[in-house]
């Protein structure tokens, strides 16, 4: 049954996304991104990239620089080391926001600011899989800042997960609030925009419910600034040989196939919106919700 019958949904298949293979690199974009570009999917709210990737081992992205951007990769499956310009391979310590070699269920994010440089390089035998997520920044020429965090596959099997949510600071944000990195809901990764990331584990027949704006999440109600005309991107990676689907808010026009996404607007803060997986594999549900 329809819930939200107020909001616009509107699929995002993947066969009509952006692809590219390389060879070393497979990659489908859902927004116009290097030599991909359409006028009609440039960005989503502050959504600006969502690339899902593999890359081959043994490969991968050499040293490369962001700058007012805020980046992150979710991993989906195999490993992928973050390096910064700074740290010489070979001469690594240990694991930390500089350096870190990342598996399923971390998330690695770049606060590129006034400008940074990392590589992204997969130094395993295997193929690594993941997505990488770009948002635009409230504010230019922010402090550049890397943040990685890893989470448990076993509460999000429970229920949406948050990943990101905004720095509590807000716009206005003193150095040492910078510094410290507080995020609105606890336990997540904080980010410069009115944005919440969510990751859920969806079991065959079952259903979760993500509050729009991240309403309620962690008690918290006030989790983002813009309540009203919310923009939210879900998508559903291609993790499961195609047997994972799901139904949006009960739709029939609104049922999604791995690599396929939706764009979810008319929507305010509080609204909850429904995500059944109706397939035959578990789901793998990633929701991007931004002013």
């Amino acid at each position: 049954m329809v819930k939200l019958s107020h909001a616009k949904i509107v699929p995002r298949r993947s066969d009509a996304r952006g692809h590219a293979d390389h060879g070393w690199l497979n990659t489908y974009h859902t927004f116009s991104f290097a030599n991909y570009h359409d006028s009609k999917y440039t960005d989503f709210g502050s959504l600006r990239v969502l690339n899902e990737d593999r890359v081959a081992g043994g490969t991968g992205f050499p040293t490369h620089p962001h700058r007012d951007a805020e980046i992150f990769s979710y991993i989906l499956n195999g490993e992928l080391t973050h390096r910064d310009s700074m740290i010489q391979k070979g001469a690594e310590r240990k694991e930390g926001d500089d350096f870190y070699r990342m598996k399923r269920g971390d998330v690695q994010f770049t606060t590129g600011g006034t400008g940074i440089a990392h590589s992204e390089q997969n130094e395993s035998n295997e193929q690594v899989h993941f997505l990488q997520i770009w948002a635009l920044p409230w504010a230019r020429g922010l402090t550049p800042r890397y943040h990685t965090k890893s989470y448990p596959e076993e509460l999000k099997r429970k229920a949406f997960q948050p990943i990101l949510s905004p720095l509590a600071a807000g716009p206005g944000a003193s150095a040492a609030e910078e510094m410290a990195a507080i995020p609105i809901l606890p336990d997540t990764i904080p980010i410069h925009a009115d944005f919440v990331m969510g990751a859920g584990l969806i079991g065959v027949d079952k259903r979760f419910k993500w509050a729009i704006g991240g309403a309620g999440l962690k008690g918290e109600e006030d989790v983002v600034k813009s309540k009203e005309n919310r923009r939210v991107y879900v998508h559903l990676p291609m993790t499961q040989k195609g047997n994972a689907r799901i139904r949006l808010d009960g739709r029939e026009d609104a049922v999604l196939n791995e690599g396929d996404g939706a764009f979810i607007s008319g929507v305010a803060a509080g609204d909850i919106l429904s995500v059944e997986s109706v397939g035959e594999a578990e789901a793998e549900v990633i929701v991007l919700d931004s002013a």
